[in-house]
């Protein structure tokens, strides 16, 4: 009996990035993750507005991490930047990821939060791979695939005659 007879993944498998079901998966995931920052981003500015105060004060206490003195210099100088910036960006992230418009450069905002919260709260207490990593690999996928073309905004402006001339804009879009 031959090894091919009785393995059932013998047969190639192929799963064709553009096929319906790869773009129903990738927008489906775009805006789950984009929902995910969304919910986060607003019900920060509902229940403190544009002085989300945590942030910092978090920041201020983090001695001790991977990031070394960086977080409490941070939380103690750019409180002013931080406090309003956490919930606004998240916000603003989520609603971009959710629409699929500017989704790679909303996926890199998304990236920069992910690793800061990955790296910051690098007690690592359940391992190296846990949701702060977990959450930055959904949005570098987001902005490898270019996740907004499918089903979202930015497939629709890069077919504009000014995204055209312009082909570079088409790094921030996707």
């Amino acid at each position: 009996m031959s090894y091919q007879a009785t393995n059932p993944l013998a047969d190639e498998f192929e799963l064709a990035l553009d096929g319906p079901l790869t773009a129903y998966w990738l927008a489906f995931l775009r805006v789950v993750t984009g929902w995910w920052f969304f919910h986060a981003g607003v019900t920060k500015l509902i229940e403190d507005g544009l002085a989300f105060s945590y942030g910092p004060a978090y920041m201020q206490q983090m001695t001790g991490t991977a990031l070394g003195p960086i977080p409490v210099w941070m939380g103690n100088n750019l409180a002013w930047l931080i406090a309003p910036g956490v919930p606004l960006f998240e916000t603003l992230i989520g609603l971009a990821l959710m629409v699929g418009a500017l989704t790679r450069l909303a996926a890199f905002g998304g990236v920069i939060f992910m690793v800061l919260f990955w790296v910051g709260n690098a007690g690592f207490g359940h391992g190296l791979v846990n949701g702060d990593l977990m959450g930055l690999l959904l949005f570098a996928t987001m902005m490898v695939v270019g996740a907004g073309r499918y089903y979202g905004l930015d497939a629709i402006v890069e077919k504009l005659a000014f995204v055209e001339r312009h082909p570079k804009l088409r790094y921030i879009l996707g």
